[in-house]
């Protein structure tokens, strides 16, 4: 279901049951490992974390990875951050 080098291909999934009855299979919410970051970068008004994540880490999919490095759940939570951290790209 995700490719291999999402944040959520190891995640794992539970099952549960809503209130007409029916059964969901969810996704877990990844645990996130900050790791080693490289610098800083003050984010522009409007700049896109995708812009960002191409930028640094040479792959616009891996916003997620500037997420973790800050440890923000998503990129809406990472937009009230001024300084980003930039993670290692080979991490």
């Amino acid at each position: 279901m995700f490719s291999s080098d999402s944040r959520y291909a190891n995640a794992g999934t539970y099952q549960v049951t809503l209130a007409d009855g029916s059964v969901v299979v969810v996704t877990r919410i990844p645990q996130t490992f900050p790791g080693r970051t490289v610098g800083w970068y003050r984010r522009g008004e409007g700049e896109r974390l995708d812009v960002i994540a191409y930028q640094f880490l040479k792959d616009a999919t891996k916003s997620w990875a500037l997420c973790d490095a800050n440890g923000a759940l998503s990129p809406d939570a990472l937009a009230a951050h001024e300084l980003i951290a930039i993670p290692d790209p080979g991490r």
